[in-house]
């Protein structure tokens, strides 16, 4: 039986849109995936930020999390971290661990009698009402069909989207960063961000902005003493610009919900959480317009690679009880950190 090649094309996007990112990749073969093939869908994530493996239905959860750490062998942690509070945690409602694969989570919407060795789960997809590393890859096993979405920002711009149901949507963050004014992009280069500890714990009782780049200002979040135990040293203090290992270009890459300082060029701190919110708000709402993200018509099989030193993303839409949605995510922690505007890896 003669070999298939990988076949790479661009991604289709509607004649009006700005999106100038994402690939898919046809004819690949995860349980019996050489170096040379590796290396194709390596450097099309890098260069294509987005990557879409099509039929990968028989895809198990071994290969997947094979495949996700191979962009980084010495990864041994997972991307969310092991909170020793995972119960207050925002994530807490999405993620349910296989126990056969403990990398690999599973997501979704809808009841679930057993899956991969978890038995009666209820999976429960984030609703706009309740809460607006290095490579992650999603797994779409089941997907609900039909119905689209119409995306509202309500952040008075009057910007919307039709999306399919259910869509992650993404969008570039060199593109963002190419959007910036040449004074933004010069702030951005010397500037850093603060993160804040057990990011997901801190911000549980805070409200999402309406357009879903950050948080609410309303003094919600936990003071330190509510946190589990915070060493310093775990403290993140990461540049707003991160360096593409393979192409160079940089990327305007912040978490807007997580952020708790910015530390300027001159050694200042801000440390006001609204006016460090509306600072970077203003900095990464031009990408997000509709013309300029991704959003990812899902089919059942398709398992997508998502570059998150060059990307963001986020969940899309409200399902109804009844609608079913199972997919499988897995991302591990960066073993080398980031590479910052200057080369240097923090």
């Amino acid at each position: 039986m003669a070999v298939k090649t990988l076949q790479v094309t661009p991604l289709g996007v509607p004649s009006n849109s700005a999106v100038d990112f994402g690939a898919q990749i046809e004819n690949v073969n995860l349980e019996s995936l050489s170096d040379a093939e590796f290396e194709i869908i390596r450097n099309t994530l890098y260069n294509s930020h987005v990557v879409v493996l099509k039929n990968q239905a028989s895809c198990t959860p071994k290969a997947q999390y094979e495949l996700t750490k191979r962009f980084d062998p010495k990864s041994e942690s997972y991307g969310h971290g092991k909170t020793l509070d995972a119960k207050r945690s925002v994530l807490h409602p999405d993620l349910k661990t296989i126990p056969c694969q403990p990398q690999v989570q599973v997501i979704g919407n809808g009841h679930y009698d057993e899956y991969e060795g978890l038995k009666n789960i209820t999976l429960k997809h984030p609703h706009h009402k309740v809460f607006h590393k290095d490579v992650t890859s999603l797994m779409a096993v089941k997907v609900p069909a039909g119905r689209r979405q119409t995306l509202r920002y309500d952040d008075g711009t009057g910007e919307e989207m039709d999306v399919p149901l259910g869509t992650t949507a993404f969008i570039s963050g060199q593109n963002a960063y190419n959007l910036l004014s040449e004074e933004d992009k010069e702030f951005v280069r010397t500037a850093k961000v603060e993160y804040a500890p057990h990011p997901y714990v801190w911000m549980s009782p805070a409200k999402s902005r309406s357009d879903g780049l950050g948080m609410l200002s309303e003094g919600l979040e936990l003071p330190l003493s509510e946190l589990p135990p915070v060493n310093e040293k775990d403290i993140k203090i990461l540049p707003m610009c991160w360096k593409n290992p393979v192409t160079g270009n940089l990327a305007l890459q912040i978490h807007p919900s997580a952020i708790k300082a910015i530390h300027l060029p001159n050694g200042e701190v801000m440390t006001d959480l609204k006016e460090v919110r509306e600072l970077v708000h203003r900095l990464q709402r031009p990408a997000i317009s509709p013309q300029y993200v991704y959003a990812h018509d899902w089919e059942e099989g398709d398992l997508v690679l998502f570059n998150n030193q060059g990307t963001n993303h986020s969940v899309v839409g409200a399902f109804s009880p009844e609608e079913q949605r199972l997919f499988r995510q897995c991302n591990l922690a960066s073993s080398e950190g980031v590479m910052g505007p200057d080369g240097k890896l923090y």
